[in-house]
């Protein structure tokens, strides 16, 4: 029935957040993936993590590139800005419209095939450079536009649907963008909704680049008995880390003191409460994170959670010193000062 549109009027008593809007608002239209398709549930955890947070939608922009995952983002933020890109290319466009436009919150939206292949080198380098992003990769292992081929994040021995098995060494994207430098690494499943929406609430308001691996498993080509990516292994391979409830200080908190919950603070003022499953786990050390995911994954688990978090990150902009107003509204004056502040410039090269 996806040809059918979704009405644009809304139940007069549907909730509405702080800043007037109901959660129908931040849809898109209907989907036209397969029916129980993980990633429509991704696109339903961003839906309501943006509503919760109480964000406008005409100040987030979402950007993809090329896959199922990438076809995505017309199913959710239907009124927010939006720019499909080519195959791996969604990192450079998206830094590109940060440095142009900083007042703007940034949603990139990829897959495995998209991130991890032909895009490894744009995902690397909007990691190390803290551009200012929630990049979240929707994978599942297969190119499932392409009918099931496995993607380079596919597990070493699992098996295709009709009996491949792979013998290449997988990609996994999260413990690379930890190596990189990336300031907020998540994973989840997209069959964990209670998990997935504080991460992505805690991505957005993250203030560097904040990275979500979902592992979303392909009804079509990789939900069957010898794959790792189908709901059944992943619910039953799953070690949560830690379970997150995402607190914003503009309304008063009731602390709960108990040496199983930690409280991260984040640049924009608001905080990450961190409620530990392992007890030893300590979500702000880079190497202890590296070492429990290598831990996990070694013993067949797959570490979901906030995997690390820097609660001192600053963006591209800071880094880069760039000015405090957005750059594409700087005029004329601003842009081109004159000849005496360029000779001054070149005076301070020499």
């Amino acid at each position: 029935m996806t040809y059918l549109a979704k009405p644009k009027l809304h139940h007069p008593s549907l909730t509405k957040n702080a800043v007037g809007y109901t959660r129908r608002d931040y849809e898109g239209k209907v989907s036209t993936l397969c029916a129980g398709c993980g990633h429509d549930s991704v696109s339903s955890a961003i839906v309501q993590a943006c509503w919760q947070l109480d964000i406008q939608p005409h100040r987030i922009a979402k950007l993809s590139g090329i896959g199922c995952s990438s076809k995505t983002p017309d199913y959710f933020l239907g009124a927010s800005h939006g720019f499909n890109t080519v195959h791996g290319r969604m990192p450079s466009v998206l830094t590109g419209a940060y440095l142009a436009n900083r007042d703007l919150l940034y949603l990139g939206i990829s897959g495995d095939g998209d991130s991890a292949s032909i895009g490894l080198g744009q995902f690397a380098h909007a990691m190390r450079r803290g551009v200012r992003m929630g990049y979240i990769v929707e994978n599942n292992g297969v190119y499932g536009l392409t009918k099931g081929q496995f993607s380079a994040t596919a597990d070493k021995g699992s098996v295709a649907k009709k009996g491949a098995t792979n013998n290449d060494t997988a990609i996994d994207l999260a413990a690379l963008a930890l190596q990189l430098g990336a300031t907020f690494v998540a994973r989840s499943f997209s069959g964990d909704k209670a998990q997935l929406v504080p991460l992505i609430e805690g991505a957005m308001r993250h203030g560097g680049a904040a990275f979500i691996d979902v592992i979303s498993p392909c009804v079509a080509f990789n939900n069957h008995a010898g794959s790792t990516r189908s709901y059944d292994h992943v619910r039953e391979h799953n070690e949560a880390l830690n379970r997150i409830d995402f607190i914003d200080l503009a309304a008063e908190q009731v602390v709960e003191h108990s040496p199983d919950v930690v409280d991260v603070p984040q640049a924009d003022g608001s905080t990450l409460r961190l409620r530990k499953v392992a007890p030893d786990y300590d979500p702000t050390d880079r190497l202890g994170a590296m070492n429990a995911m290598q831990r996990f994954a070694a013993g067949g688990e797959i570490a979901t959670g906030l995997l690390y978090v820097d609660p001192t990150a600053h963006d591209w902009h800071a880094a880069q010193r760039t000015a405090s107003a957005p750059l594409n509204t700087l005029g004329e004056k601003d842009l081109c000062p004159g000849s005496a502040a360029l000779a001054k410039i070149n005076a301070g090269l020499r």
